[in-house]
This record gives structure tokens, C-alpha cells and sequence, in this order.
């Protein structure tokens, strides 16, 4: 089973993100996933930088996959899309509809990222045949649903490798509005970045003092954290072939080091304490509400 660290979901300054890369570039992760996927304004890195950025993460050994926006909101996006499709060295993540046909008619190899709806193996077998080379679970999907997928299609003697986000804040909805910026009584256009004030998303609570929750400009996150640290021998026996551990600003060393611990069969007591704080959540993973947490000692 391989690890991988998902897209930065969050705006952080452009030396914040060369620094976090150049640590993980030592971390024991096979795969990274390189780019902006969330604002178009978000512009302190540009394809151009994060193909650089590939070049070297490869050199370092890692398998690099650059990942396209999630809302394609503008001819923009549209040319940031070919850009990024027309890279020429390294394979696309599609989160969208858009990048999922742009990347088909070019005839090119792919991945699909967790905002894909990939529900059914019906869906799975015209994307394999399509290029697909492995697909996200979507967040909201439980266990006893890959499963009955995985099984559906070892029946039909397909193989689709699996990826399964395990780790970090939820990513749930997209808008054409920012959140964050909304927060601050600033419009979009003129946003001023105010959402780089929060390397980890805006926690938002309940009237009940309850973590909902994180806004992230134009996309909203779980309050709390999603964490399947103790489910990987149950992936492993599912054929899961590679775990996603979403980039949070603090402690994400610590985070890769018990996971990789972890998937070797020494599962750590608790994951470090310095990062944002947060409650831990499972629910999605066992069919219930998303915010639930089944894991007591």
C-alpha cells in the first residue's frame, strides 16, 4: 500500500509551499499531488512553477500527478486546464467534468480525484477504457460501498486502482463564491487574499459551539478531521492501493511518519498534538453521518 500526499487545499504564501515540498520530499510518500485546485486568484504559483516544482520531486524518486481546479468558472481556467494537460511529462488529476474530457480527447493517461463522481463499476469500466490509471473514492462513499465496487469488478476481471482519502479536513462543496471572503465583507474580485490569514481553513461553529465546518475560500470543508489511520489493514484487504493524506500547515511530518508506521503494522497511540485543532471523524467510512467518530480506546 503507498501513501500519498493529496493538493494543498489551502492559499499559503509561494516560499511556505516550496518549504513544505522540500520537507516532503524526504517524507516516505510515493506520490504527490502538485497544484492550485481550489481559486483561480490564487495565483503565487503558476503551472510553470509547479512543473518545475514536479521535476525536482521526481528527482527525489516520488511519482508526481499535477491536479486540475475543481470548478472551472472561466475561459481562464479553460487555458490553465490545457496548460496543465499539455504538460507533456507528468500525469493529470481530473476533479472536473472539464479535465476529465480534455485529458480523454487528447487520448492521455489519468487519475481521478475525489470530487469526480465515480459511484458505480459501470462508471469505472468506460473510464478504464478511456486511460483511467486509478480513481479517488469520492469522501462521502462508505467501506461496504468499495467493496461491493471492488468486488463487481474483480468479477468482471477489471482492475482499477483505488485511492482513499484518509487523512485531513473534508474537502464537501464548491462555490462560485467565497466563503472567506464573504467572512470579511469583502467581494470576491477584490478579496484582498484574506484567506491566506487562515494556513487552515476557517473553522465555523454551531450556535452549539459544535466544529461544522472550514471555510476555504470558494470551498467548504468537514469541521472536523477526517482520520483512517486504524482502518488500513481493513484496506489493505480491500486492495486499496494507495492512502491520501490531505496537506495541513503544521505536523504533517509527524502525520506521514505514524502512517507509514501504520501501514506496516505498528499503529501508533495518537497523532501529534500540534495540529489544528479539530475532532476526529470516520463516519463517512462506516455509511453514517460524516462527522461521527467510532474509534474509542
Amino acid at each position: 500500500m503507498k501513501l500519498s500526499l493529496g493538493p494543498i487545499l489551502w492559499y499559503w504564501p509561494r516560499q511556505d509551499v516550496l518549504n513544505f515540498y522540500a520537507e516532503a520530499a524526504e517524507w516516505p510518500v510515493e506520490t504527490i499531488y502538485l497544484g492550485e485546485v481550489v481559486c483561480s486568484r490564487r495565483r503565487d504559483m503558476k503551472v510553470a512553477d509547479w512543473v518545475d516544482l514536479a521535476r525536482d520531486l521526481r528527482g527525489c524518486g516520488k511519482e508526481v500527478v499535477l491536479s486540475s481546479q475543481t470548478l472551472i468558472e472561466s475561459e481562464a481556467d479553460l487555458r490553465t486546464l490545457r496548460r496543465i494537460r499539455d504538460n507533456g511529462e507528468f500525469l493529470v488529476e481530473a476533479n472536473d467534468q472539464s479535465a476529465l474530457n480534455m485529458v480523454i480527447e487528447a487520448g492521455l493517461p489519468f487519475v481521478t480525484g475525489p470530487s469526480m463522481n465515480v459511484y458505480n463499476p459501470a462508471t469505472l469500466r468506460v473510464l478504464l477504457r478511456r486511460g483511467l490509471q486509478r480513481w479517488c473514492l469520492p469522501v462521502e462513499l462508505s467501506r461496504d460501498t468499495l467493496a461491493d465496487m471492488q468486488a463487481t469488478l474483480y468479477e468482471q476481471s477489471l482492475h482499477a486502482p483505488v485511492e482513499v482519502f484518509a487523512w485531513g479536513f473534508l474537502p464537501l462543496a464548491w462555490s462560485s463564491r467565497c466563503f472567506t471572503a464573504r467572512y470579511y465583507g469583502k467581494p470576491k474580485d477584490r478579496c484582498e487574499f484574506v484567506c491566506q490569514q487562515h494556513p487552515d481553513g476557517l473553522a465555523l461553529k454551531s450556535r452549539e459551539h459544535q466544529d461544522v465546518f472550514r471555510l476555504n475560500g470558494t470551498s467548504t470543508l468537514s469541521g472536523a478531521r477526517y482520520d483512517l489511520m486504524r482502518e488500513l489493514p481493513d484496506m489493505q484487504r480491500l486492495g486499496v492501493d494507495t492512502v491520501r493524506l490531505s496537506p495541513e500547515h503544521e505536523g504533517m511530518a509527524e502525520v506521514v511518519a505514524r502512517f507509514d508506521r501504520a501501514r506496516q503494522g505498528d499503529m501508533p497511540e495518537r497523532h501529534p498534538l500540534h495540529l489544528a485543532e479539530a475532532p476526529p471523524c470516520d463516519g463517512y467510512w462506516y455509511g453514517r453521518p460524516g462527522m461521527d467518530w467510532s474509534w474509542t480506546p
